[in-house]
């Protein structure tokens, strides 16, 4: 079955950076992507990259992250660069499967960024 290893949360200062991964086995995948949810909203999309490479990020993180895929390892990266204290939340890998089409979720990794 299709299983998930999130790796990479933290604490980090303003302006500093963090690489989030996502190693997914199990299945082939079609888009893998980071969703978030910071204390007290709703979990948002941050950014998800597709089998073909197309790229999609939420306004408020364009231009400091950067989604990747590492199709060998069959991992997702989520580069943080220039974190803010907004960034703060838990960051959850998402994946769907290229044959089925359902999706799956890691558990989280909570990225903390102090002002």
């Amino acid at each position: 079955q299709v299983q998930l290893v999130e790796s990479g949360g933290g604490l980090v200062q303003a302006g500093g950076s963090l690489r989030l991964s996502c190693a997914a086995s199990g299945s082939t995948f079609s888009t893998m992507g980071w969703y978030r949810q910071a204390p007290g909203k709703q979990r948002e999309l941050v950014a998800t990259i597709t089998k073909s490479g197309n790229t999609n990020y939420t306004d408020s993180v364009k231009g400091r992250f950067t989604i990747s895929r590492d199709y060998a390892k069959s991992t997702v990266y989520l580069q943080m660069s220039s974190l803010k204290p907004e960034d703060t939340g838990v960051y959850y890998c998402n994946v769907r499967t290229w044959y089925e089409g359902e999706d799956y979720w890691g558990k989280g990794a909570l990225v903390t960024v102090s002002s």
